[in-house]
This record gives C-alpha cells, sequence and structure tokens, in this order.
C-alpha cells in the first residue's frame, strides 16, 4: 500500500508526538526504577527463556556534525575510547551473570557516535569480549553504524571478519553547500567506492541514512541527492526529519537559522523523498524508513508480524534488548532501563561494581494491551480486535470506547478505516500513523506540554 500525501491533512493533524520505539514512550522513564529493578526484571526474564538483542554505544567522533542530536564525544585524540570500552566489558560481566548461558543473541548492534571511530584491532578485540559473554545465534543479524570519511579497507575486512552482515551508512546529504555548512564533507564520489567496498566484501544488507530539513536544501538539491542514492541501490533507506534544537544542542547555535527550508519547503522535500523512493520499487515500510519489497522489514510488514525498539524497525518481536555503553537502553518484556548518559556518572557506577542503570519504567496492565495497540499501528498500519482480545482477554469495543469515538474524525478525514472486526489505515493515515497511535496512547492524556517532535 503506497502512501499518498495530502497537504492540507497533514497540516491539520502536525502536532508533537512520540517515535514511539516503545510505549510508554522514554518520556516516563523515571529515576525510582534502579538497578535493583533490572537485576530482579533480569533474573525474571530467563523464566521466558526469550533470545535476546544486544546494543552497544559507542559515542565517539572524530568531528562534530552541526545538525547531530545524539549524545557523542568528540576528539582527535585516540585512546580515550580505551578505558571506556575495558567500562563496557565489566559492564557486560555485571550483567551477564544474571542471563542464562542457553539464551541466544540473535540481534546484536553497535551505535554512536562513530563505531568505526575504533581501530581494527579494537573492533576484533570487543567483538571477543562480547563472544565470551554471550551465545550469538550463527543466523544472527549483526548490524553495525559507519562514517563512510573513516572508514578504512581494514576496517572493512575485520568486521566483515568478525561477524557483521548489516551496515549502516551515514550520508545524510550530497549537496557540497549543505555538507560545509553542517561541517560534514563527504564528497558523493568518496560514498559511492565506500558502498562498492561494502558490496564487494559481501554484506547482506547496505543501508542509508539521510537527514532532510538541514540548511540551505531545497527540494531540487535534495532531489538529486535521492536520484544519486537510488543509482548506488541500498536495501534500506532511513530519512530523518532534522529536529532543530539549539536549547538542547547548543552547537546547533552555529547553523545559520535563516537557512533552514521553511515548512512548505521541508513539506515539499518529503513528499519528493516519498513518491521517488516509491517509484523505484522501495517499500515505504512508515515513519521513515524505506526497503525493498524482498528485504525482511517489508517481508515481516506484509504478515503483519513488524515490531519497533529503541533501534527502530525489527523483524524481532519478543527478543529482550540488552543495553550496553552511556546512554543506552535495555528493553525487557515488562520494563524499559536506561544506563547514566555522562561519562561520569556510567564510569562511576562501573567502577563501583554497579549496574549503571540511572532510570527506568515498569510496564502495568493497561501498558501492555496499549503497547500491542500502538505497535500494530505504527507497524503493521492496522489492529486486528480479535488479535488483541484473545491475547488479553478483553473485548475490544468496550476498552477502547473512547479511542473509537476520537477516531471517527480521522475516518471522515480519510486516514483510517474502522471495521467491524479492526482498524485499517488508508494511503493517506500513511504519514500520520503517530497521530492514530496517540489517541491510545493514556499518558499523553495527562500531559499539559508536549515536549516531542512534531509527527510529521
Amino acid at each position: 500500500m503506497k502512501a499518498k500525501f495530502d497537504k492540507e491533512l497533514i497540516k491539520k493533524y502536525d502536532r508533537p508526538g512520540p517515535r514511539y520505539t516503545s510505549y510508554p514512550p522514554a518520556t516516563e522513564f523515571t529515576e525510582e526504577i534502579t538497578a535493583d529493578h533490572y537485576i530482579k526484571k533480569l533474573i525474571e526474564s530467563n523464566e521466558r527463556k526469550t533470545p535476546l538483542s544486544l546494543y552497544f554505544h559507542i559515542p565517539f567522533c572524530e568531528q562534530r556534525c552541526l545538525y547531530c542530536g545524539c549524545n557523542v564525544i568528540i576528539s582527535h585524540r585516540k585512546g580515550i575510547e580505551v578505558p571506556y570500552l575495558e567500562r563496557v566489558y565489566k559492564e557486560m560481566d555485571l550483567v551477564s551473570q544474571y542471563i542464562d548461558k542457553d539464551r541466544k543473541v540473535i540481534q546484536l548492534h553497535w551505535g554512536g557516535g562513530t563505531p568505526n571511530y575504533l581501530e581494527p584491532d579494537q573492533i576484533r578485540e570487543f567483538f571477543e569480549e562480547i563472544r565470551k559473554r554471550f551465545q550469538i545465534d550463527e543466523n544472527a543479524e549483526i548490524s553495525i553504524e559507519l562514517d563512510p570519511r573513516y572508514l578504512t579497507d581494514e576496517q572493512i575486512k575485520v568486521i566483515k571478519e568478525v561477524g557483521f552482515n548489516r551496515v549502516s551508512l551515514g550520508v545524510q546529504d550530497l549537496d557540497p553547500k549543505v555538507q560545509q555548512t553542517v561541517n560534514r564533507v563527504q564528497p558523493y564520489e568518496l560514498i559511492k567506492t565506500q558502498f562498492q567496498k561494502l558490496r564487494d566484501a559481501g554484506f547482506q544488507s547496505i543501508n542509508v541514512d539521510l537527514i532532510y530539513g538541514l540548511p540551505y536544501q531545497t527540494k531540487e538539491s535534495f532531489e538529486r541527492t535521492v536520484d544519486k542514492i537510488i543509482e548506488l541501490n541500498p536495501d534500506r533507506i532511513a530519512a530523518y526529519s532534522f529536529a532543530y534544537i539549539p536549547q538542547v544542542k547548543p552547537h546547533q547555535q552555529l547553523l545559520p537559522k535563516e537557512a533552514l527550508p521553511s515548512p512548505e519547503e521541508k513539506l515539499a522535500i518529503l513528499e519528493m523523498i516519498i513518491n521517488k523512493f516509491q517509484e523505484a520499487g522501495y517499500v515505504y515500510i512508515g515513519m521513515d524508513h524505506f526497503a525493498k519489497p524482498e528485504d525482511e522489514l517489508a517481508v515481516a510488514q506484509r504478515k503483519g508480524e513488524l515490531w519497533r525498539n529503541f533501534q527502530g524497525y525489527t523483524t524481532k518481536k519478543g527478543v529482550e534488548l540488552l543495553g550496553f555503553g552511556a546512554t543506552s537502553i535495555g528493553m525487557l518484556y515488562d520494563g524499559y532501563f536506561q544506563n547514566y548518559k555522562t561519562l561520569r556518572d556510567y564510569n562511576k557506577a562501573v567502577d563501583e561494581g554497579e549496574i549503571p542503570v540511572f532510570r527506568g519504567y515498569i510496564l502495568n496492565e493497561d501498558d501492555f494491551v496499549r503497547r500491542e495497540v500502538i505497535m500494530d499501528i505504527m507497524c503493521n498500519l492496522g489492529v486486528e480486535f480479535k488479535k488483541i482480545e484473545d491475547t488479553f482477554g478483553i473485548d475490544f469495543k468496550t476498552y477502547f470506547e473512547k479511542e473509537l469515538e476520537e477516531l471517527k474524525e480521522m475516518e471522515d478525514d480519510g486516514l483510517i478505516k474502522i471495521e467491524e472486526d479492526r482498524i485499517r489505515i488508508l494511503p493517506v493515515g500513511r504519514l500520520l500513523i503517530r497521530n492514530v497511535a496517540m489517541v491510545f496512547d493514556a499518558h499523553l492524556r495527562k500531559k499539559k506540554e508536549l515536549k516531542f517532535s512534531r509527527t510529521i
């Protein structure tokens, strides 16, 4: 089902809202949830015998990209990563002692920062340390984020050798003026060369990240970027909306505010992105993601089995995620747990032999029901009433009587169709699935002010 673009409806429904990488969102995390709660939930998770997903945050970058909203540490001076890695190994010891050894890891991801900030020998050592503590399934999805500017032939060789099978290249924009402005200069020829080297190395999947809404971007200039990306033929594409938040990320004050695309221009860019990638044969998965029809994300969506976690869309529903490193978030079936954000606090906790969790959230019964509904809307473009009723022992229409009434305006606007046994997202509603999901968000109703990115 291809998305349809309706500017008037987008303007009508454009408002702040969660991205629903979890439900409840991270805004509900509280420091009342501690490492002791995490330990308790880790032990309980062994009873479910669910497979595991591991996320490792590598916060270091050689230079600052001015659009960046991530938690990073900028340093040209190599060596500062060494004590950090040692502490991540210790954190793995602190956590893995509570995990049954027969639980397999079927998903593993290195994010950042810049994971290829690490030297080839460090990449090899890091992966060996993970294997010492966890049993990685032979068919595991093992992915890494890469900065093409600093990617060496030796790194490509090593990341393939240790077991990575998916890579994601940060491209953002190929226009030279935009690149200069945001302090990320990487010519198209460099991207093309790195892409070919990764293809030649035999990676199963090569993904590309783009950002729209940057200074000096226009529909025409970004269309040239999109055309070149289509030529490269990546397996997946993520096109993220730039969030201009200089009050939160002071380095964004260095960007020329007057050069940011107007809301109308940004909408035009988004419409072009969606249309061009769909015309090129990519499936619009939702939010900011596109994939080839044979990609497992697209296949899972067609089967109604797609899910979301803090890495975005995933085919691994029911997998429990353990996060390692500063800022990382773990997602167990019934709880979310986040590590300290600053290196100082993270280091202090690990050095004192404590799991470095500083906040989290434990789900209640209502959260479980609403999470399932919201994730089905976000991922599978609708919700089957019987599935929810059978899973949770409720009558859907009674439980969500108020929500179904609220949805009638969206149905009148052509965003959704409320049928006897399900809710379906229609082509016009594809761009506004966050708005549909928000109707079922009980926590959102209690908030006077919404501190989220805008839904479009």
